[in-house]
Protein backbone atom coordinates (compact mmCIF):
# COMPACT_ATOMS: atom_id res chain seq x y z
CA UNK A 1 0.00 0.00 0.00
CA UNK A 2 1.73 3.86 -0.90
CA UNK A 3 1.67 6.23 1.83
CA UNK A 4 -1.37 9.20 0.64
CA UNK A 5 0.48 12.56 -0.04
CA UNK A 6 -1.21 13.70 3.00
CA UNK A 7 1.25 11.50 5.13
CA UNK A 8 5.01 12.59 6.04
CA UNK A 9 6.60 10.55 8.23
CA UNK A 10 9.36 11.70 10.41
CA UNK A 11 12.16 9.94 7.87
CA UNK A 12 10.63 11.57 4.99
CA UNK A 13 11.20 15.05 6.63
CA UNK A 14 14.73 14.18 7.10
CA UNK A 15 15.20 12.93 3.61
CA UNK A 16 14.07 16.49 2.67
CA UNK A 17 16.39 18.66 1.17
CA UNK A 18 16.55 21.95 2.76
CA UNK A 19 16.44 25.22 1.11
CA UNK A 20 19.00 27.84 2.21
CA UNK A 21 17.23 30.89 2.25
CA UNK A 22 19.23 34.53 3.28
CA UNK A 23 16.44 37.52 4.33
CA UNK A 24 16.66 40.15 1.83
CA UNK A 25 16.64 43.21 4.55
CA UNK A 26 19.41 40.93 6.78
CA UNK A 27 22.50 38.68 5.87
CA UNK A 28 22.20 36.82 9.20
CA UNK A 29 19.31 35.81 8.22
CA UNK A 30 19.82 32.23 7.29
CA UNK A 31 17.71 29.36 7.35
CA UNK A 32 17.32 25.81 5.95
CA UNK A 33 13.65 25.59 5.09
CA UNK A 34 11.66 22.31 4.73
CA UNK A 35 8.27 22.96 3.60
CA UNK A 36 6.15 20.76 4.99
CA UNK A 37 2.82 22.56 3.44
CA UNK A 38 4.04 22.27 0.07
CA UNK A 39 5.01 18.33 0.24
CA UNK A 40 1.57 17.88 1.36
CA UNK A 41 -0.46 19.96 -0.71
CA UNK A 42 -1.54 22.57 1.38
CA UNK A 43 -2.45 25.81 0.52
CA UNK A 44 -3.84 28.02 2.68
CA UNK A 45 -1.10 27.39 5.88
CA UNK A 46 2.96 27.37 5.12
CA UNK A 47 3.80 25.10 7.16
CA UNK A 48 7.92 25.12 7.48
CA UNK A 49 10.72 23.35 9.49
CA UNK A 50 13.45 25.95 10.18
CA UNK A 51 16.75 25.68 11.48
CA UNK A 52 19.03 28.15 12.49
CA UNK A 53 22.75 27.63 13.01
CA UNK A 54 24.03 29.07 16.27
CA UNK A 55 24.35 33.19 15.67
CA UNK A 56 21.97 33.24 12.92
CA UNK A 57 18.32 35.00 12.72
CA UNK A 58 14.89 33.47 11.99
CA UNK A 59 14.41 36.88 9.71
CA UNK A 60 14.30 40.73 10.13
CA UNK A 61 13.16 42.02 13.13
CA UNK A 62 9.08 42.58 11.29
CA UNK A 63 5.61 42.35 11.92
CA UNK A 64 2.71 41.51 10.35
CA UNK A 65 -0.56 43.64 9.51
CA UNK A 66 -2.79 41.13 7.78
CA UNK A 67 -1.26 37.70 8.48
CA UNK A 68 -0.92 36.00 11.36
CA UNK A 69 2.20 33.62 12.17
CA UNK A 70 3.64 31.04 15.31
CA UNK A 71 6.72 29.23 16.33
CA UNK A 72 7.50 25.99 18.36
CA UNK A 73 10.70 25.25 18.98
CA UNK A 74 11.57 21.70 18.46
CA UNK A 75 14.97 21.50 19.53
CA UNK A 76 17.82 23.83 20.54
CA UNK A 77 17.89 27.08 22.40
CA UNK A 78 17.50 31.03 21.53
CA UNK A 79 16.28 33.89 21.93
CA UNK A 80 13.12 35.89 20.85
CA UNK A 81 13.11 39.67 20.51
CA UNK A 82 9.29 40.87 20.72
CA UNK A 83 8.51 44.26 21.25
CA UNK A 84 12.56 45.33 21.74
CA UNK A 85 12.05 42.92 24.65
CA UNK A 86 14.86 39.50 24.90
CA UNK A 87 13.01 36.67 25.84
CA UNK A 88 15.07 33.13 26.22
CA UNK A 89 13.91 30.26 24.65
CA UNK A 90 14.37 26.48 24.35
CA UNK A 91 12.66 23.18 23.76
CA UNK A 92 8.82 23.17 23.75
CA UNK A 93 8.28 27.02 23.37
CA UNK A 94 6.01 28.45 21.37
CA UNK A 95 5.06 32.19 20.08
CA UNK A 96 2.05 33.21 18.76
CA UNK A 97 1.94 36.76 17.06
CA UNK A 98 -1.65 37.44 15.50
CA UNK A 99 -2.19 39.92 13.43
CA UNK A 100 -1.24 43.58 13.80
CA UNK A 101 0.75 42.31 16.70
CA UNK A 102 4.41 43.58 17.91
CA UNK A 103 7.35 43.16 15.60
CA UNK A 104 9.79 39.78 16.42
CA UNK A 105 12.48 38.29 15.29
CA UNK A 106 14.29 34.67 16.56
CA UNK A 107 18.08 34.02 16.87
CA UNK A 108 19.76 31.07 17.96
CA UNK A 109 21.71 31.79 20.41
CA UNK A 110 22.87 28.36 21.66
CA UNK A 111 25.75 26.57 20.44
CA UNK A 112 23.41 23.67 18.72
CA UNK A 113 21.15 24.04 16.04
CA UNK A 114 17.90 25.81 16.66
CA UNK A 115 14.91 23.94 14.77
CA UNK A 116 11.48 25.58 14.77
CA UNK A 117 8.27 24.42 13.62
CA UNK A 118 7.06 28.08 11.60
CA UNK A 119 3.28 28.14 10.96
CA UNK A 120 1.57 31.17 9.01
CA UNK A 121 -1.49 32.01 6.73
CA UNK A 122 -0.58 32.27 3.40
CA UNK A 123 -2.76 35.42 2.47
CA UNK A 124 -2.81 36.70 -1.15
CA UNK A 125 -1.98 40.41 0.15
CA UNK A 126 -0.39 41.37 3.41
CA UNK A 127 1.95 44.34 4.80
CA UNK A 128 4.92 43.47 6.50
CA UNK A 129 7.17 46.04 8.62
CA UNK A 130 10.45 46.02 9.40
CA UNK A 131 10.77 48.74 11.95
CA UNK A 132 14.65 48.71 12.73
CA UNK A 133 14.99 49.24 8.60
CA UNK A 134 12.08 52.12 8.77
CA UNK A 135 11.09 49.94 5.45
CA UNK A 136 7.07 48.37 4.67
CA UNK A 137 6.77 45.47 2.40
CA UNK A 138 3.09 45.30 0.65
CA UNK A 139 2.55 42.04 -0.53
CA UNK A 140 0.27 41.17 -3.71
CA UNK A 141 0.30 37.98 -4.25
CA UNK A 142 3.93 37.61 -6.48
CA UNK A 143 4.29 40.88 -6.62
CA UNK A 144 6.01 42.37 -3.82
CA UNK A 145 7.07 46.01 -3.35
CA UNK A 146 9.36 47.28 -0.46
CA UNK A 147 9.32 51.48 0.35
CA UNK A 148 10.59 53.63 2.95
CA UNK A 149 8.06 54.27 5.54
CA UNK A 150 9.37 58.57 4.92
CA UNK A 151 7.73 58.23 1.76
CA UNK A 152 4.23 56.70 2.75
CA UNK A 153 1.60 59.17 2.77
CA UNK A 154 -1.26 58.99 5.32
CA UNK A 155 -4.65 60.35 4.62
CA UNK A 156 -6.83 61.03 2.04
CA UNK A 157 -4.28 61.85 -1.11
Amino acid sequence: MSKPRELLKAADIDAMPAQRAVHTLNPNAVRLKKSLSDATGLTQFGFLMVTLMPGHDAAEYHRHLYEEECVYVLSGRGEAVIDEQHYDLGTGDFLGFARGGPAHTVTNTGTEPLVLLVAGQRLAQDVCDYPRQNKRLYINGEVEELVDMDHIQQGPI
